[in-house]
């Protein structure tokens, strides 16, 4: 008898799939925009957990078991980790949050210059939408629209830059709750809570397993969200391969900040049970999804 995948080889698994999509996606760093090329794949295949994309998938098969679904999703799972890097690039710049260390290596424009890196990122989020809008001979026209209109949406003002907006406002500055909780939703939820919405759209679901996984996607962004919060005050640089103790000396609004470490993590298994909760109507399908909840908020980097 098959013994049950553990999550971190399920992880495993999921990201060598989407290392080699992203490989096969991604222009060869030739010709006369070799430099740009490079700089983008400096920072996309620096590994990282592929968080994102690992959701987009685990979210498919959790509500269709179809094997091409995954073949469905990919285009759109590799859309995400380029929407992240990027993302990561920019939080990185001197105007920013100024970090030196990212992914236990140099930043982007620290290696590159401030331009190039500038440059890398607006590459990386409008390939993201090539990908996007690629014919996919595995989705339908209506499912390949909503999901670039959700990729957009959790990416855009309201959505991920919008929170980064707010992340930067609220530096050094006194804030409500209310405020802490919308810059968590949107600088990191966002994109957390679209990954799995996005699989479970690619992947036919029904409104009710939508619903559920949009629910669960909401949780658990804002448990990864407030780990990070308690990793940035409690790892080491080398642990989490970044700069440690960068929100408190950028002054950022965080829940340790606010709440102090203990009950920080309290909060943070708090959320992490509620997205668990919120799983119930998809049975043992989602028996992954319950295993990535657990492991956000016990990882260590």
């Amino acid at each position: 008898m098959n013994q049950p995948k553990t999550i971190k080889n399920v992880l495993l698994e999921k990201s060598r799939t989407i290392e080699a999509a992203l490989a096969q996606f991604m222009p060869a760093a030739g010709g006369p925009f070799a430099g740009h090329i490079e700089s983008m794949h400096y920072s996309l295949f620096a590994g990282g957990k592929r968080i994102r994309p690992v959701l987009c998938l685990v979210a498919g098969a959790a509500v269709n078991s179809d094997p091409n679904v995954e073949q469905a999703l990919l285009p759109a799972a590799c859309a995400l980790e380029c929407i992240h890097t990027y993302s990561l690039i920019h939080d990185d710049l001197p105007a920013m949050d100024n970090d030196a260390l990212r992914r236990g290596r140099p930043t982007n424009h620290t290696v590159y210059g401030e331009a190039a890196a500038i440059l890398a990122g607006d590459g990386l989020l409008t390939f993201a939408f090539e990908l996007l809008a690629r014919p996919n001979p595995l989705l339908s026209t209506d499912r390949q629209l909503r999901i670039i209109e959700q990729v957009a949406r959790a990416a855009g003002p309201e959505g991920m830059v919008g929170g980064q907006h707010l992340d930067i406002t609220y530096e050094n500055q006194s804030y409500p709750f209310s405020m802490l909780q919308t810059i968590h939703r949107s600088k990191t939820g966002a994109l957390l809570t679209c990954s799995v919405q996005i699989g479970a759209i690619g992947a036919g679901a029904s409104p009710e397993a939508e619903a559920a996984l949009s629910a669960y996607g909401a949780a658990l962004g804002l448990a990864f969200q407030i780990v990070d919060d308690l990793l940035d005050a409690t790892a080491t640089t080398e642990q989490l391969g970044k700069t440690a103790g960068s929100d408190e000396a950028h002054g950022k609004a965080t829940y340790p900040a606010f709440f102090g470490i203990d009950k920080t993590r309290t909060l943070a298994r708090e959320a992490a049970e509620t997205a668990k909760a919120a799983l119930a109507p998809l049975g043992p399908q989602a028996t992954q999804l319950y295993q990535l909840a657990d492991y956000v908020v016990s990882r260590s980097r």
